[in-house]
């Protein structure tokens, strides 16, 4: 052969040798997750789950999965997904399962990893710890009043519309807005001035490309340096880094997460380094904003689609917060079960993260056992929340259905039989009495668990109550005349963040 043609044919030959033979590996009985069933795609490369992904169904086929192979999965070569809440504390708990590589293909770097993303748990707890002092119970209370004025501002601008509002637009800015306040003490006013950066659409673009590095982290190293891929998650960067750097030019003015991250209330202490400043920034805007957008679009959502709910739970609010009353005042929050109840059955249907986070065991070193599952090394998995949230074996009965009052029931708040009577769909012959009740919480899974929790688990539901007992106290609203309520289902996608589909709104002052 010629010098050309042999190097062509020798480079072809050891390719598809090499895919060949690591192809039937994957699939091959020797494989250490051959014991775990899955779908031959995902067995043979995780290319398959990425290219999925791009789709925004992936939270769906992972549940389907689940539902034809069982509760434990091979969703990639090297990577089973879990629908076992008896492995929760051996995963996520203290001394569980390093987190895995998922957030640093999002991020295209192995680097400057924000919070989220970093790997190594010791490193995780040293950088998690003035997290934890800038939400710790005293420092929300220093944000009230922050939130509290953002609240009141998306009550005005929602008054001032006409027709009808797109209401999850206004979440989205209510929360990008509340966010900078309360991380950086200021730098957005998208309720004010509309979205006019793009700052929304900035982080759509980019959830959609880092769903697909969230699956080959490697492959993002390198699609980095890509003008395509690596300009737009370096838009989402650098609009968060700004941030930060604004705030450190300005200094403090009063006491914002940013204070504690750089070490401002501990003198003793070396400031924080403006590295890690910078990485964080983006974890405090983006994770912050877009989880609690979600979750407060899902909200109004399952109470427009559901007005009796509503009913009851304008009833509770007006109860504390009469007219003239003002319903960020949080002195009664904790008395409202039915509130809490509403928040947390949303959560269960519809987790602004309904994949949950990753996790990894290291590759030098020995396996785990996750209850009766071993565990081999370098073996990444989840525990899949949607999955978990609507098996009828953790919540029943209607575990696909809206039924906040299995929340009650669950806190000795309500009898089942009540609690029945106000179910969805039962008629007056359902057989009250017979019915099984399960209600198992831990399988329940919005917040994460353990050591790498979400943080701002307690900020976010502070904002969801203000917002919630001020439009309710405020407005009557209805969907769209003729809407249909599956569009939300269909529209409703996961790229690690969920996006929403848009819900019409029709809004008219109470008072």
């Amino acid at each position: 052969m010629s010098l050309l043609r042999a190097a062509f044919v020798s480079c072809l030959t050891f390719y598809f040798t090499l895919l060949l033979s690591t192809a039937l590996y994957r699939l091959s009985p020797h494989h250490p997750l051959a014991r775990y069933p899955g779908p031959f795609a995902c067995k043979l490369s995780k290319f398959w789950l990425a290219f999925l992904s791009l789709t925004g169904k992936q939270h769906l086929y992972l549940k389907s999965l689940h539902e034809r192979y069982g509760d434990v999965v091979r969703i990639g070569p090297n990577e089973l997904s879990f629908r076992e809440p008896s492995v929760l504390e051996a995963m996520l708990g203290v001394g569980g399962v390093p987190k895995g590589p998922l957030n640093a293909g999002r991020l295209l770097s192995m680097t400057d990893l924000p919070l989220v993303a970093i790997m190594d748990p010791v490193v995780h707890a040293k950088r998690r710890m003035p997290w934890t002092r800038a939400f710790s119970v005293a420092a929300l209370k220093e944000y009230e009043p922050t939130v509290a004025q953002r609240v009141h501002q998306l009550v005005q601008v929602l008054q001032a519309q006409e027709k009808e509002v797109i209401i999850g637009k206004f979440f989205n800015y209510f929360a990008y807005d509340s966010m900078c306040d309360v991380a950086f003490g200021g730098g957005s006013e998208l309720l004010r001035d509309g979205d006019k950066d793009n700052v929304w659409q900035i982080i759509e673009d980019a959830l959609l490309l880092t769903a697909f590095m969230s699956h080959v982290p490697y492959l993002g190293l390198y699609f980095a340096h890509m003008p395509i891929i690596g300009a737009t998650v370096n838009r989402l960067l650098s609009y968060s880094k700004s941030l930060v750097l604004e705030r450190i030019k300005r200094g403090s003015e009063r006491k914002d997460i940013f204070h504690y991250l750089n070490n401002e209330d501990r003198p003793d202490l070396p400031p924080t380094p403006v590295k890690h400043l910078l990485d964080d920034g983006v974890l405090a805007v983006v994770a912050g904003s877009d989880t609690t957008s979600s979750a407060l679009t899902s909200l109004f959502f399952c109470l427009l689609a559901h007005p009796h709910v509503m009913e009851r739970l304008k009833a509770e609010i007006d109860h504390f917060y009469p007219s003239g009353e003002d319903p960020c005042d949080t002195r009664n929050y904790r008395e409202m079960p039915y509130l809490t109840a509403v928040i947390n059955e949303t959560l269960r249907l519809y987790p602004p993260i309904p994949s949950g986070t990753q996790r990894q065991v290291p590759h030098h070193g020995e396996g785990v056992m996750l209850g009766a599952y071993p565990v081999p090394p370098g073996t990444a998995m989840y525990l899949h929340p949607y999955s978990l949230q609507r098996d009828p074996r953790n919540f029943y009965p209607f575990p696909e259905e809206f039924w906040p009052d299995r929340w009650l029931v669950a806190a000795q708040r309500s009898s089942l039989s009540e609690a029945l009577a106000h179910a969805p769909g039962v008629s007056k012959s359902f057989p009250l009495d017979s019915v099984d009740f399960e209600h198992n919480e831990a399988a329940f899974l919005p917040f994460a668990y353990g050591p790498a929790n979400c943080v701002g688990k307690q900020l976010a539901m502070l904002e969801m109550r203000m917002v919630v007992c001020a439009l309710l106290q405020k407005f009557e609203l209805r969907l769209r005349e003729g809407w249909d309520v599956h569009e939300y289902d269909k529209g409703f996608l996961d790229y690690f963040v969920t996006t929403r589909p848009d819900v019409p709104v029709v809004l008219r002052p109470r008072f």
